[in-house]
């Protein structure tokens, strides 16, 4: 064996090489099976940020496939329900600029509302069981149908096929269990430098 290693150094190099190469590539192979990742990971994170109301105000029936257009270039104001946060979290996740809510997708709502239905007018049609996209309501055909509060997004989408108009968006009150302190933004003073604080503590 080394007898014919040495007789043909080039040869020996060369089948070396290609079974490195066999190896490494199986290797690589398997690793990209392995650890497959499904789906866009930037499009997961958009998803993540999106208020998951399903409403379809962006154009898209739910906040998946727009995220995933966001993901492709799609504008990242379109998102009513999110309002102007979501924009400004969408934007610091791609590094883009932050721009106003496009006012053509509708109004960013200061409260949330829930569906409220006046059950004693409803005739058990299973329209709004069907409309809504989070299967946030209760009943069966011919019987009552009730609203899951904590289930309900806001959507509305209940709202209009309901055939006797029975059904009201009403607005969610604050409580100490809905109440959340919003945070004031940081806004360092662009006069101040880390030696100046450093002075200041010294003092």
């Amino acid at each position: 064996m080394y007898d014919l290693i040495a007789q043909y150094p080039f040869m020996a190099a060369l089948l070396a090489l290609v079974g490195l190469g066999l190896i490494f590539g199986a290797l690589l192979g398997y690793a990209a099976v392995r650890f497959k990742t499904e789906g866009n990971p930037i499009s997961e994170q958009i998803n993540e940020i999106l208020p998951q109301t399903q409403c379809g105000q962006c154009g898209y029936p739910g906040c998946r496939p727009y995220s995933e257009a966001i993901a492709a270039g799609e504008a990242i104001n379109r998102c009513p329900p999110g309002g102007e946060a979501t924009i400004a979290q969408l934007a610091a996740l791609l590094d883009v600029e932050a721009i106003p809510l496009d006012e053509e997708h509708g109004e960013e709502k200061e409260l949330r509302a829930v569906a409220y239905i006046r059950e004693d007018e409803c005739i058990g049609c299973t329209k709004c069981i069907q409309a809504c996209p989070v299967d946030a309501i209760l009943g069966a055909a011919k019987q009552m149908h009730t609203v899951i509060a904590s289930e309900c997004t806001g959507c509305d989408l209940c709202v209009e096929p309901c055939p006797v108009d029975c059904i009201d968006m009403v607005t969610e009150e604050i409580d100490l269990r809905t109440w959340h302190w919003e945070l004031p933004e940081a806004t360092p003073d662009p006069q101040i430098i880390a030696s100046d604080r450093t002075q200041d503590r010294a003092a």
